[in-house]
């Protein structure tokens, strides 16, 4: 069996925009996530952590702050051929790690793959459970008031 590689996850650049968006939006066009608009991706830039390998994006995520006590993980995509390398764990983990260096004590997810998250320690809670979410940008989702994802929480 070959050794499993050691993937390393930064913040995001603005080059790496268009690869995101197109990691992003080959989930979305599956069902399997929200899209992103380009102009979404640039606003929101600091947010984001990339794993790439030999210069191309193979992974994305964010952690998007809600509150000062609530943080978001979203737009979390790796490539179905780069998925059982830790990679989504690994910016999970960065993820994490940025948030409770911030202070921000509770992150949140809403997902499609629950299991996947569980994994890192999240647990499912009701959606009415984060009122600043649903109040915020749940509102401009062509999904609500209808959401099919769900949420999960961790204490970090």
């Amino acid at each position: 069996m070959p050794a499993r590689v050691k993937y390393k996850v930064e913040k995001a650049n603005i080059s790496d925009i268009p690869e995101m968006h197109s990691a992003i939006n080959h989930f979305a066009q599956k069902g399997e996530m929200l899209p992103r608009s380009l102009s979404e991706l640039y606003e929101n830039i600091r947010d984001y952590f990339v794993v790439r390998e030999e210069d191309k994006v193979i992974g994305c995520g964010a952690l998007h702050i809600s509150w000062s006590d609530l943080a978001e993980i979203k737009a979390l995509a790796v490539y179905e051929n780069k998925q059982k390398n830790n990679i989504g764990t690994a910016i999970i983990k960065a993820s994490l790690k940025e948030a409770k260096k911030l202070g921000i004590p509770t992150v949140f997810c809403l997902t499609y793959r629950p299991e996947f998250f569980e994994k890192s320690g999240f647990h499912r809670v009701e959606l009415e459970q984060l009122p600043r979410k649903v109040w915020g940008e749940c509102q401009r989702c062509a999904k609500f008031p209808h959401c099919d994802e769900i949420a999960l929480l961790i204490n970090i």
